[in-house]
């Protein structure tokens, strides 16, 4: 397991959900130790509980937990409208798991075994993103268009043509880095660094994994792909040319 960087200034107050005691307590002490106040829970029964009792900046979720798994109290949770940001952890590492979690709501997924640096990476990007703008008595930012694709920063609201598009708080990071660099090519290195805060390297598949479910949700029969891919480059925003 990597070492571990000193307390992050951007601590927050977690609940951590998994039913194997070793890892429970083996990740509660690395978050602590990174400055973080860590709640825990055995199963999804006892998550959805205190994801209810209380104030949270971000919850972690095994999706493998008896009774209601993490799956179950992501679904539960956004349906009711909570969206602070989750994180899923699986040992399942099929890409057609992981748009499960996704679709469920989940803003990231990390499939075991992990590197900690990488969890802690992620746990920042995520607090970072959810973290509240101070307001400075600046205008809001204008919307942004390319082609029928309408992003409002500042509402955090997707439109394509008349449709809005219901989207995480990853999956919107990841289209508003798009679309605010619609026609240039950004290579897998720049999109993790800007949107993670840090390069999973060659082998990961996280970034393919959220740009097919933005796909997914983005496009139709009426409405063609948006998200170009430059192989063995990266990604680039922009209408398909009739």
């Amino acid at each position: 397991m990597a070492s571990m960087t000193s307390a992050s200034a951007s601590a927050g107050r977690i609940l951590l959900a998994d039913d194997d005691r070793a890892i429970r307590e083996s990740l509660e002490r690395a978050l602590m130790l990174e400055g973080h106040e860590v709640l825990t829970a055995e199963d999804g029964v006892q998550a959805l509980a205190k994801a209810h009792a209380e104030q949270l900046d971000l919850l972690i979720l095994d999706v493998m937990m008896p009774g209601v798994d993490g799956l179950g109290v992501t679904r539960v949770l956004r349906a009711e409208g909570d969206r602070r940001p989750i994180l899923m952890l699986t040992a399942r590492v099929e890409t057609s798991d992981r748009v499960a979690g996704l679709d469920a709501g989940a803003d990231d997924y990390l499939p075991k075994p992990f590197e900690l640096d990488e969890l802690l990476a992620r746990i920042r990007a995520l607090l970072r993103r959810a973290a509240p703008v101070p307001e400075d008595g600046e205008r809001p930012e204008p919307v942004l268009q390319v082609g029928d694709l309408r992003l409002d920063p500042a509402a955090r609201r997707v439109w394509r043509g008349g449709r809005e598009v219901e989207l995480s708080k990853t999956e919107f990071d990841l289209l508003e880095l798009l679309a605010r660099n619609a026609g240039i090519v950004l290579d897998h290195p720049t999109i993790y660094d800007r949107i993670w805060g840090y390069d999973f390297g060659p082998d990961s598949k996280n970034l393919a994994v959220y740009i097919s479910y933005l796909r997914r949700k983005l496009d139709s029969p009426d409405a063609p792909p948006l998200i170009q891919t430059v192989r063995g480059v990266g990604y680039t925003l922009r209408p398909q040319e009739g």
